[in-house]
């Protein structure tokens, strides 16, 4: 099932399920200003949340966590190998974070990589939530919550499931995710970075 054909379909369909932008959606059928016009400018649940509709963050986050859930579910239920699901979720990951949608310019991609990883085995994303908690509740700090949390995911994943292309796609979702990170990043090391309920940088 890891043909060539076979993982172009899947990184096909990844993809378009990564661009879809439900901020941007959810946003509209609540009536709330585009996410892209106001505090980080990213369409994430946490920008969402400074519209003040935490209904709308929380529909925003099951959204793009749903998006990754599914491309991994898709995947293995057409009992693709650990290649073609590795292809599927980079994929649904990088369409949320360069969504052709909104030109290429999406998210940071925290809840969509945690969807990833409840999709490919519910273990490893409930460790990964229960660290990105933890860190969250103890240092008030969402973008260092996730960065912690993603960066221990493929050491998880190695203990979880010994597989190199899931460890490898895994590996490369942390690399972009830091990436994106990295104007949060400036601001921690500068000690500009805001704090949960107080932030003005989302970690999506």
């Amino acid at each position: 099932m890891d043909s060539t054909p076979n993982l172009l379909i899947h990184a096909a369909l990844g993809y378009l399920l990564g661009s879809v932008p439900f901020a941007v959606i959810v946003s509209r059928a609540f009536r709330l200003a585009d996410p892209r016009s106001f505090g980080s400018g990213n369409p994430g649940a946490t920008n969402v949340l400074r519209s003040g509709n935490k209904l709308a963050a929380l529909l925003t986050l099951l959204g793009d966590a749903a998006k990754g859930w599914l491309a991994m579910f898709l995947a293995a239920k057409v009992g693709a190998g650990g290649t073609a699901i590795a292809v599927a979720g980079l994929a649904a990951f990088l369409g949320h974070v360069f969504p052709f949608t909104l030109g290429f310019r999406g998210g940071k991609g925290v809840a969509t990589a945690l969807g990833v990883q409840f999709g490919l085995y519910w273990p490893l994303g409930l460790t990964v939530a229960a660290i990105w908690l933890f860190v969250a509740k103890v240092l008030k700090i969402s973008s260092l919550s996730a960065l912690i949390s993603m960066a221990l995911a493929p050491f998880i994943l190695w203990v979880l499931w010994d597989d190199p292309w899931l460890i490898a796609m895994q590996i490369l979702i942390s690399l972009i995710l830091f990436w994106r990170h990295k104007s949060n990043i400036q601001n921690m090391l500068s000690g500009a970075e805001g704090r949960i309920g107080a932030e003005e940088n989302g970690s999506d």
